[in-house]
């Protein structure tokens, strides 16, 4: 077992198998040693959570989306690595859509589910650049959704 997966053993998290998209787009796509990962839901075995910031959820529960968000984009990173998370080099970047009233301002705390997780789970490598923002709606009325960048390992050699 490797090291990622180790710490997501502590963490005690299990990486979900992830359902096909249900609209015209493909999970991710590799360019390079770049993999990126689309909008990711929070979204747990068949179950959907929903709400809207500043009206019916929490910021702590927001926060609790952004993490399943995290969990579902480093699943998709690991069947883009063909299984194998040691190729997993660094998040590069996040951006986080945060459903939510217009007076709701804490988008960035939401978001920090999300990016507390991968620098729990990947330290150092985890730390990534990151961009925050409120939206009026999402789709299927969830709170948050989360899309990524990640470099990965190719194998390739140079010269």
């Amino acid at each position: 077992m490797n090291t990622i997966e180790k710490n997501l053993e502590k963490m005690g998290v299990i990486l979900p198998p992830m359902p096909k998209p249900v609209f015209n787009y493909i999970p991710y796509v590799v360019v390079g040693n770049l993999v990126y990962v689309s909008g990711q839901v929070p979204l747990e075995g068949k179950n959907m959570v929903k709400g809207k910031l500043g009206d019916t959820m929490s910021l702590e529960e927001g926060v609790k989306a952004a993490r399943i968000c995290a969990i579902n984009l480093l699943a998709q990173v690991k069947d883009a690595c063909d299984g194998d998370l040691e190729r997993l080099e660094r998040v590069v970047k996040l951006t986080g859509f945060v459903n939510s009233t217009p007076d709701f301002g804490q988008h960035p705390a939401v978001v920090n589910g999300c990016s507390d997780f991968f620098v729990e789970a990947l330290g150092e490598q985890g730390k990534h650049a990151r961009s925050a923002v409120g939206m009026a709606d999402l789709p299927f009325g969830i709170p948050v959704e989360v899309e990524g960048i990640f470099q990965i390992d190719t194998g390739a050699t140079c010269c």
